[in-house]
């Protein structure tokens, strides 16, 4: 058998698309033969599943998976959003939030893991999905949260299926206290972070850069006024305030009563409990957020594909 050397792989890659570890192996399974390898990862639906990996993906589904104290969340993405409804794509995303919960919020090692009930990696599995449903998908990010003592809740807004979704959300309480009624604040918590969609949760985990540019806007503002500048810095730092109260978890008016704020909210049910409640972590993904998505003219493509 010939020698499998970087060039040759490096060869099948530029004429499959494959991956290098796909192409290496392709290439010892046909004893070296190149030609006879692109059929070998044909057949797999590897050179195919590459060849999509181009194609923007900027639908598909958010899976959250809990588990008392533990959680974790992520996005797989698929090119329409007729894929989210299909049964194997569902169970494909609900799998990969199973292994995340075992193994954390690592990219490379939830792609590494066994997939539930097969023999394949993750990433193998999601390969094969890729080539028999015939669109690009990709695992784009995922994240685990843990407490040492308390729950871990979680909502999903436009549920396709259990625990299945557009946007989804973990939310992570520390406390000693009564857990059924922490999952029941926990879920609230979690419905409120999906309407507003906080950049922090307290004041001090805000980015600092985020508040400086916030701070200069509203410095311009201010100073258009003609006001003298110790005026000018009050005005500021009042609206900082109010800024503060439209990014930031804590200071926003909580959704579930409208009245008081989520602080406040979790103070009253720390009192109820008779023990304090920490929210340490949230975490918010929303499917395709920050993903640019191609801007196509549909009936134009129809008049292409028809001939006219």
């Amino acid at each position: 058998m010939p020698a499998i050397t970087a060039s040759l792989v490096k060869e099948l890659r530029e004429k499959s698309g494959a991956g290098m570890m796909d192409c290496k192996k392709a290439l010892t399974e046909t004893d070296g033969d190149l030609d006879a390898a692109v059929d070998w990862l044909r057949t797999k639906g590897l050179a195919t599943a590459s060849k999509k990996s181009g194609r923007v993906a900027a639908e598909g589904l958010v899976a959250v998976s809990t588990n008392g104290t533990k959680g974790a969340i992520v996005e797989v993405n698929a090119e329409t959003d007729f894929v989210g409804r299909n049964e194997d794509f569902q169970k494909l995303v609900s799998g990969i939030a199973e292994v995340a919960a075992e193994v954390g919020g690592d990219l490379d090692a939830i792609k590494a893991a066994s997939f539930p009930g097969g023999s394949d990696t993750v990433e193998a599995t999601l390969t094969n999905a890729i080539a028999t449903i015939g669109e690009n998908m990709n695992l784009r990010r995922a994240a685990s949260v843990e407490v040492s003592n308390g729950v871990v809740s979680s909502y999903l807004h436009n549920a396709v299926t259990d625990g299945l979704g557009k946007i989804g959300i973990l939310v992570a309480l520390e406390s000693e206290g009564d857990k059924d009624r922490l999952d029941v604040l926990g879920k609230q918590l979690a419905m409120h972070i999906a309407a507003t969609s906080p950049e922090s949760i307290s004041v001090d985990d805000l980015d600092p850069e985020l508040v400086e540019r916030e701070k200069a806007v509203l410095s311009e503002q201010a100073r258009e006024s003609g006001k003298p500048e110790e005026i000018i810095e009050k005005m500021v730092q009042g609206r900082i305030n109010k800024f503060y109260q439209e990014v930031v978890l804590l200071k926003q008016t909580f959704v579930v009563d409208g009245e008081n704020t989520v602080e406040k909210a979790i103070e009253l049910v720390a009192k109820e409990i008779g023990s304090p409640i920490k929210l340490t972590q949230m975490v918010r993904f929303a499917v395709g957020e920050g993903i640019e998505k191609e801007e196509s003219d549909f009936a134009a493509e129809v008049a292409a594909a028809v001939g006219n």
